[in-house]
């Protein structure tokens, strides 16, 4: 059967991450700190508006880029938060989750050969995503002494001339690091210098800690060559619903839209009616954001304080210690202690090479939980720290 499969597709492992909760799904009293998704509930409002959108009878497919209204109010959303005007007709997508978002963003962008540069350890749709597009993914690694911190010193050693865009993911998944303005700056001048387009996943954006969350596009000269991916599923608790949306110039918005009619024809309609509801839900967000801090706080010191060392993550809800004291890496770590303890993480290796000593831990899940999972740690580092 090997014939029938498109060679590119072998190149492309499965999921790190869905590997670990398949096989914790089928195992009693786990806790599992490993698929990124909030344990909260999508708010009230959001599943009301989904419910009275069925009862009116909104069960037919939408514009293809979205409910204008829904679109129009991104638009103002946007605007708020960042001070950015994006045209709700031509300049903004809703897609089917960020996911969706993403694959339209790299397939109408990338021409076999191209290369696009991305900072690891990252997520894990990011290189398989440029591969099944034709384009070459290439690895730039962060370290975490310097917090996971990408360089613009780093990004220039590996542009080459068949270089065509950055892939950027901040915050980060998996490590939780923020970069700084400054940093983003530095990186948007090479972007003009190499006529770069630059891809920037900013899904996490509405859960930072203490610092705040610099949109790409609004750094000097960067709105023409940007494409800024979010959605609702991670700072409103809605994954389920799959709504995400690009914002992008006129041109690639349209490019992207022409791929999306062939494959999507229009994210679902009754969660884009929720949609539109959420962005009237701050303060839901800022009620699970608070509650993420609190989480954070415990899991990042409880790490600590069992010897894995854990650099403070100002961003999403993960936490990505190193797990060398207990003498194992990431790979082992994670399999020894969904076994012995059952308690679910993730290894670093799924999201790139240079997280193979370490392991990321989801901290959207209860509290209590969190505070059971680091007691059963507790126990695994007795027996092998």
């Amino acid at each position: 059967m090997d014939k029938f499969i498109a060679k590119r597709i072998g190149q492309v492992p499965p999921s790190g991450i869905r590997k670990f909760f398949d096989i914790a799904a089928t195992m009693e009293d786990v806790i599992s700190l490993g698929i990124g998704e909030p344990d909260f509930t999508s708010p009230r409002k959001t599943i009301d508006a989904g419910i009275q959108a069925l009862n009116n009878g909104e069960t037919h497919y939408t514009s293809n880029n979205g409910l204008i209204e829904l679109r129009q109010a991104l638009s103002k959303y946007i605007n708020r938060l960042y001070g950015i005007e994006y045209e709700p007709q031509s300049e903004l997508l809703v897609s089917v989750g960020v996911s969706e978002a993403l694959y339209l963003t790299v397939t109408a962008t990338i021409n076999p050969g191209d290369e696009v540069i991305i900072p690891e350890p990252c997520f894990v749709s990011y290189s398989p995503e440029v591969i099944f597009a034709g384009g070459v993914p290439v690895m730039v690694p962060t370290v975490m002494e310097e917090d996971f911190q990408v360089t613009a010193e780093a990004i220039e050693a590996a542009i080459t001339p068949r270089t065509k865009a950055l892939l950027l993911g901040y915050p980060n998944n998996p490590t939780g690091a923020v970069l700084s303005r400054e940093r983003l700056a530095e990186i948007a001048g090479l972007a003009e210098k190499y006529n770069l387009l630059v891809i920037s996943d900013e899904i996490y954006d509405r859960l930072v800690y203490g610092v705040e969350h610099t949109h790409f596009a609004t750094l000097p000269n960067m709105r023409e060559r940007t494409v800024v991916l979010s959605g609702l599923s991670k700072s409103h608790a809605m994954t389920g619903w799959r709504v995400g949306y690009a914002a992008a110039p006129a041109p690639i918005i349209a490019a992207m839209r022409k791929i999306h009619q062939y494959t999507i024809m229009s994210a679902p309609t009754v969660s884009q009616y929720a949609a539109l509801e959420a962005l009237n839900c701050e303060e839901d967000v800022q009620s699970m954001l608070a509650e993420y801090d609190r989480r954070r706080q415990l899991l990042v010191n409880g790490f600590n304080e069992l010897g894995l060392d854990c650099f403070e993550p100002k961003g999403a809800f993960y936490a990505f210690p190193k797990v060398t004291a207990s003498g194992l890496d990431g790979d082992t770590f994670a399999e020894m202690l969904l076994d012995e303890e059952q308690v679910a993480v993730v290894p670093g290796s799924a999201f790139g090479e240079s997280g193979k000593n370490f392991v990321r831990a989801c901290y959207a899940t209860a509290y209590e939980q969190i505070e059971e999972a680091l007691e059963r740690m507790y126990r695994f580092m007795q027996r092998h720290g």
